[in-house]
């Protein structure tokens, strides 16, 4: 009895790609695609169909590697050209996405929309922006998830529709609004006086005034859910709109004063285990102030600038502070040649780290 070798026949090939499927005339017609480059291509920002495919090679199973048969694709497609039925497939077919491609391109869109949430809200008190870091983490806070059930186009289409929905979600539970729209209002000189009452009855924040010519205007801060009303009002005494901001933010940067005497965040109903209230007392214990509360009793207390964290610091708790874990983060950013975070933004920053360490250990 003869023995030969038997050589394994379960080794699967081409397993890590992304596979576009097409039916058509009955028959299913496969491609292997490099991963997250699809959409890419479809998007048309990736144009080189050699980094898109990683063979120019139609199947009938790619994770088996069964080539589809020429008689098949003259049928189908009347050529037997690969490349460019490979064309045609990526342009129809149904793209197979893998759990890694779609959970990267969930958390873009999540992102995408924390970006348009920070553009068009405020702090009400403060009148800043706040930071997209804070802004993923009160989205995260009120369960707010992107619909993996949309389809890439859909979810482009929706896009700011989702955002003003989280933003009155948000508006809710923390102290955040829509910022103000920055418009001129412009009517001829016999209504100015007329625009001027129509400024009150809409409670806008008047910021400068030109009466000169014979088309007075007036800059000013409305709501932008009256901005339709107020068109409709304006053709009443022959006035126009321009919008000049779409979000108005006020000016200047942020420091540490302006963060220490603002309210952290409480939802409104109190709930002891809030993340952001344990951020607040946590800035309560390590407070430090770049300035002294009594101008009259810090000029005789020597103070030291620190570089990394960009605040003056009394010489006496100057040891404290480099010790803190404020001034470790920013030394750490220094040397990677970042700018300094202030106060608040660091433990954020910090407790969102902790986070993301902890969830590593949890397989899902």
């Amino acid at each position: 009895m003869s023995r030969t070798l038997v050589q394994p026949v379960g080794q699967k090939r081409l397993t890590n790609v992304a596979v576009v499927r097409l039916r058509k005339h009955g028959q299913r017609f496969e491609i292997a695609c490099f991963p997250n480059k699809v959409l890419s291509w479809r998007t048309r920002v990736e144009k080189d169909i050699d980094e898109v495919l990683q063979s120019h090679t139609v199947y009938s199973n790619v994770s088996k590697g069964v080539l589809a048969k020429s008689k098949d694709l003259l049928k189908a497609f009347s050529t037997d050209d690969h490349t460019a039925i490979c064309l045609e497939i990526l342009d129809k077919g149904e793209l197979q996405v893998s759990g890694k491609e779609r959970e990267a391109q969930l958390s873009s869109q999540f992102h995408e929309i924390a970006t348009i949430v920070m553009d068009k809200t405020i702090n009400p008190e403060t009148r800043r922006p706040y930071t997209i870091t804070m802004i993923e983490r009160l989205m995260h806070d009120v369960h707010f998830a992107v619909d993996p059930n949309l389809t890439s186009k859909e979810q482009l289409i929706n896009l700011a529709v989702t955002a003003l929905k989280v933003i009155k979600k948000l508006t809710e539970h923390f102290p955040i609004k829509r910022a103000p729209l920055r418009v001129r209002f412009t009517a001829p000189k016999l209504k100015f006086a007329s625009l001027t009452e129509k400024l009150e009855e809409w409670n806008a924040n008047v910021i400068s005034k030109d009466e000169s010519g014979s088309q007075p205007s007036v800059v000013c801060e409305i709501e932008p859910s009256i901005l339709r009303s107020c068109e409709e009002r304006l053709k009443d005494v022959q006035g126009r709109v321009e919008v000049l901001s779409v979000s108005a933010h006020a000016e200047g940067g942020s420091s540490v004063e302006q963060y220490e005497n603002t309210e952290e965040f409480q939802s409104v109903p109190a709930v002891e285990t809030d993340p952001v209230v344990r951020i607040g007392e946590a800035m309560q214990k390590q407070s430090i102030s770049s300035e002294p509360e009594n101008p009259g009793q810090g000029q005789g207390k020597r103070q030291r600038r620190c570089k990394e964290c960009d605040v003056l610091v009394e010489d006496k708790l100057y040891r404290e502070h480099c010790k803190s874990g404020w001034h470790k983060h920013n030394y750490t950013r220094h040397k990677n040649g970042l700018p300094p975070l202030s106060q608040e933004e660091c433990l954020v920053e910090m407790e969102l780290a902790d986070s993301k360490r902890d969830l590593k250990d949890y397989d899902f």
